[in-house]
């Protein structure tokens, strides 16, 4: 509950003590108290219903507002250069901004959100029903499970030499960074995975390093309320989760840093700061939200704030996230995309002008993030259900394509589109961050009853494996674009019209300088057979292929999906190995590519633990049990 700060001795008149009351509730009635800090989990159970007894029904903030009339091409393989796409267009198309008194002001005086309470719904059982195996098939599990042990062995004993208690190791030269506030962000966020790998003793020293950081102390500035909530307060709640909560300290530190990141919501429409800055004194005093803040930083919050709340028994923390829902809520049919995000949002003005639109950087876990609320949740609110689903249908329509490529398989993968006065442009621009999406449709797919989608996860999935082994390294790069099949039912391969996208000549016969400037571009920038443009050929250690081959496994128990996952770690583990531990690459389409010199927290905390469960036995963090 807010309560207003300033407090009147002496009342002179009636009227001008209820006019400064009012006054001051309206301009300080919507700070927070002052808090120290904490961090979060990956692994959230769903099982903590039990504990809440009191329903409380909270009225909606908002009035339905009018959809805009927008129209959008039959044809969306229109390409376009994306840097001649404006950032933010002030469309007399687009519905003005939402007012944030409109939102917000209620809000003010209404009591405080509280988690959904009641029994759960019966959520349908999403793994699949996996038979015994045969003796020769667990040796060969086994071999592999060790395998992934052994890297992750390898990279915690180079982070523990090298980088103890810092955030990242540099594991070309055997440095250190400091990335994320210098808290030890590797330490925290690889906590749970600790666990997994049954590496209790060097899980128990960790702890004990973890309970003396000192939130207060921070070696950077600034503190960026996503990286932090995503690293450390997802560490400290996934590892106690994960633990059964034999370790109440990990409870205590992400109840500390909370307290730190729930100051970011002292804002006057609610909606949080993405940066709190220590040196400058913003952690005291009204403060304003960003007026370009990216969509997933609005929406990752949701999953570790719930949690920090089931965990508590304090409402606050979903309180919190939930005003941002029900603001993304509202908007979400007033977009130049209606039902998506765009990539950048006008959080103090609450404007969604922005006219990127991606499952990829910027954007993706705002998406990921809604089917797992509903099963943290319990399903005893439809609104993310609701907000999931109103997106798949725009999502389906305008970004999902099917690529042409030489084997003419039959995959999908998810572009971008670009929206403005004249309707929208689809690039078909793949990113690696994008490749979540197959695992979060599947989940959607079960738990939703969406049967067919199921095809498009598996597909979505397929796609991303398709592009690993496409490359030189068998490693996918962070970005990268393939022609796109106007008809996914006609999509046979065509090299001429693979050499019109290298020469960007959709029109008209190819001369023979064209074909030959295709031809040397094709060798001299190492395109993989399909891909036209490589704009970012790194690979950064990142997780999101193997966490949807993952989760199809777990979901269809198809064994080719283990045969992936394992041709995926061979290739990672040959080309990023160092003399310490492992490194981000260069270029992937390059068999000699140079290492960066950085090795972030998430090798350890995600990618190697989606390996390491792909090859565990199914009962092994269930996604029945647990929503990583």
């Amino acid at each position: 509950m807010l309560v207003p700060r300033r407090r009147f001795s002496n009342i002179i008149l009636a009227v001008s003590v209820v006019f400064l009351v009012c006054f001051l509730y309206t301009r300080f009635g919507s700070q927070l108290p002052s808090f120290k800090l904490g961090s979060v989990t990956r692994l959230l159970p769903k099982n903590f219903l039990d504990q809440w007894k009191t329903a409380v029904e909270h009225p909606p903030l908002t009035t339905p507002i009018p959809q805009p009339s927008i129209q959008f091409p039959n044809d969306l393989e229109q390409e376009t250069d994306v840097s001649t796409q404006p950032e933010s267009v002030p469309l007399s198309s687009a519905s003005p901004a939402i007012p944030a008194e409109k939102l917000f002001v209620e809000a003010k005086v209404l009591p405080m959100i509280p988690l959904p309470t009641g029994s759960p719904i019966a959520i349908p059982k999403l793994q699949h029903e996996f038979v015994i195996e045969s003796s020769e098939d667990k040796s060969t599990r086994l071999q592999r499970l060790n395998a992934v042990r052994f890297s992750f062995t390898r990279s915690w004993d180079g982070y523990r030499k090298h980088a103890w208690m810092k955030d990242e190791l540099t594991p070309v030269d055997g440095g250190h960074t400091t990335t994320f506030s210098g808290w030890a962000a590797t330490l925290v966020d690889s906590l749970d995975t600790l666990w997994i790998m049954g590496m209790v003793d060097e899980f128990e020293q960790a702890v004990r390093e973890a309970k003396k950081t000192d939130f207060a102390a921070a070696e950077s500035p600034e503190l960026s309320l996503f990286e932090t909530t995503i690293r450390y307060l997802s560490g400290f709640l996934g590892a106690y989760d994960i633990s059964n909560a034999k370790y109440p300290v990990l409870l205590e530190k992400a109840t500390e840093l909370g307290e730190i990141l729930y100051k970011a919501f002292d804002t006057q429409n609610r909606m949080p700061m993405t940066r709190l800055n220590f040196k400058l004194g913003t952690m005291n005093g009204l403060k304003e939200a960003s007026e370009s803040a990216l969509l997933a930083e609005l929406g990752s919050l949701s999953l570790e704030f719930t949690r920090l709340s089931q965990l508590t028994g304090n409402s606050k923390y979903f309180d919190a996230i939930q005003r941002v829902t029900n603001a993304f809520e509202a908007s979400q049919n007033r977009t130049l995309l209606p039902g998506l995000w765009p990539t950048v949002v006008n959080a103090k003005a609450l404007q969604f002008y922005h006219t990127g639109f991606t499952l990829g950087e910027m954007a993706d876990s705002m998406y990921e993030y809604l089917p797992k609320q509903h099963l943290l949740l319990g399903g005893l609110t439809d609104q993310y259900k609701k907000l999931y689903e109103t997106a798949m249908v725009p999502i389906k329509k305008h970004l999902i394509f099917r690529p042409m490529t030489p084997e003419n398989v039959d995959i999908l993968m998810s572009g971008s589109a670009y929206g403005d006065s004249n309707g929208v442009i689809f690039q078909p621009q793949m990113q690696h961050l994008a490749c979540f999406a197959g695992g979060m449709v599947g989940i959607g797919a079960k738990m939703f009853g969406r049967s067919d989608e199921m095809a498009i996860a598996r597909k979505l999935t397929d796609g991303c494996v398709w592009a690993y082994n496409a490359t030189q390294t068998g490693i996918m790069p962070e970005m990268f674009r393939l022609v796109s099949c106007r008809d996914p039912n006609q999509c046979e391969w065509n090299e001429e019209r693979w050499w019109r996208a290298i020469v960007s000549k959709p029109q008209g016969n190819l001369t023979t300088q064209d074909r030959q400037f295709a031809q040397k571009a094709i060798k001299e920038s190492h395109f993989p057979t399909g891909f036209y443009d490589i704009s970012d050929r790194r690979y950064q250690l990142r997780p999101e292929a193997i966490e949807s081959v993952f989760v199809l496994y777990r979901l269809t128990g198809d064994p080719k999906l283990r045969e992936e996952a394992w041709r995926m770690f061979t290739a990672i583990e040959k080309h990023t190995r160092t003399s310490i531990a492992y490194a981000a690459l260069s270029d992937v389409t390059d068999e000699g590519s140079p290492k960066e010199n950085r090795m972030e927290s998430f090798w350890l905390a995600e990618t190697l633990k989606y390996f390491a469960l792909i090859f565990s036995e199914p009962n092994v963090m269930s996604l029945d049990e647990y929503v990583l």
